[in-house]
């Protein structure tokens, strides 16, 4: 349990340490963390609760959800859970929770019905909520919302896979704590809870602050199962687990999500990561020794890197993608040419206007009338696609 497993070591008994969610080192000296730990004096007594060795987890299912998040970390829980294929919850349990017993449609139309109705939360060690597909906005009930709450005074981990972060911040269980989401939804995130901007990031799969776990989705949900898993069972018996579902290694936590499509591909992690920092502050471009400072990077290693792999410094690169996401406001949407200035980074009208003349010859009015696609240098990437609900392009 995070934040809860006992390590016993020299007659101590210590509480198992958060990871730092901003520089999480994989494989780091557990003797170490905990030493670190211990002298920080972090650590709060939870609530009193039941205690078992074997691991309990509800899964909380919201409208929507999909399904291969619950699917992935469900298979991982049975093939630990049992010898061979038998799938038994011998060494750990698992169930489906609802504020009432009626099925739950998925995004692709198939249905779950809910074990049971919620109940004492001090039975389970974590609470998963599995969200997905915000077009309707967030669905979550009262019910929902108090068992939440109930859990986090409980001491249970909670867990939000994909959009289930919204979730958790929605039902004040997220105070100071930060968290993961998809880069598809981090538009949706900032314009849902705006006061919560700094705490999220989009850049990484999965990210583990104390008691809660957060998760960009889809097969990160592997990740998330076998981080949490792995404190409670043999790294051998993790790594079995995931050799049946054909996936490599155990999990990095600072490990970055893929690179969205029709954006240029980069291999090196930190670089992709940098990236995703740049395009999620268009609008106010961070310096580089921010981006830097995300990334666990000097200055100077981020600009060897960038120029290395990308033929120009980081400060060029992001002036690039303010430009292209200009460009690209301006052919798609019907935004006055000073809003497209701002919201890309660049000070004003007149300076946007400069911009794209030294790039293409144009006027931001011919740029917006013309016909022609810009160069294929610009990267030519779908803005609407990438953020589908964010009235930033919209």
């Amino acid at each position: 349990m995070i934040g809860y497993v006992e390590q016993r070591r020299e007659g101590r008994t210590l509480p198992f340490p958060a990871l730092d969610p901003a520089g999480a080192k994989s494989g780091a000296n557990l003797d170490a963390k905990l030493d670190d730990y211990a002298r920080r004096g972090a650590h709060r007594s939870p609530p009193a609760r039941e205690r078992t060795d074997k691991p309990r987890f509800a899964f909380i299912l919201l409208p929507n959800f999909t399904l291969t998040p619950l699917s992935s970390f469900i298979d991982m829980l049975r093939l630990i859970a049992d010898e061979g294929d038998r799938s038994k919850p011998v060494r750990c349990e698992w169930t489906i929770l609802g504020s009432r017993m009626s099925a739950v449609r998925s995004s692709c139309g198939l249905e779950v019905s809910p074990s049971k109705t919620f109940d004492d939360p001090r039975q389970y060690d974590y609470v998963i909520v599995v969200g997905g597909l915000l077009h309707a906005g967030l669905q979550l009930d009262d019910a929902t919302r108090q068992f939440l709450q109930d859990a986090d005074a409980a001491g249970v981990t909670l867990v939000g896979i994909c959009t289930g972060t919204f979730a958790l911040v929605a039902a004040n269980v997220m105070e100071n704590r930060r968290c993961c989401i998809s880069w598809y939804h981090y538009w949706d995130f900032i314009e849902t809870f705006p006061a919560k901007a700094a705490q999220v990031v989009a850049d990484r799969r999965i990210l583990i602050d104390n008691r809660r776990i957060t998760c960009s989705g889809g097969q990160a949900a592997v990740d998330v199962a076998a981080a949490v898993l792995e404190r409670h069972f043999d790294a051998a018996t993790v790594r079995k687990a995931l050799s049946i579902l054909i996936v490599d290694d155990l999990p990095r936590t600072s490990a970055p999500q893929p690179v969205p499509p029709g954006l240029r591909r980069v291999e090196h992690p930190q670089l992709r990561r940098a990236i995703t920092v740049m395009e999620q502050h268009l609008s106010d471009p961070l310096p580089v020794a921010g981006i830097a400072g995300q990334v666990g990077l000097s200055v100077r290693q981020l600009e060897r890197l960038f120029v290395s792999e990308t033929g120009m410094p980081p400060a060029a690169y992001s002036r690039r993608l303010c430009l292209e996401s200009a460009v690209w406001m301006l052919r798609h949407t019907g935004r006055s040419i000073t809003q497209i200035a701002n919201e890309s980074g660049f000070v004003g009208a007149s300076h946007l206007g400069r911009a794209i003349r030294e790039k293409f010859g144009l006027t931001p009015s011919q740029m917006r009338a013309s016909s022609e696609a810009p160069p294929p240098e610009s990267g030519n990437v779908d803005y609407d696609e990438l953020f589908p609900n964010s009235r930033r392009f919209g």
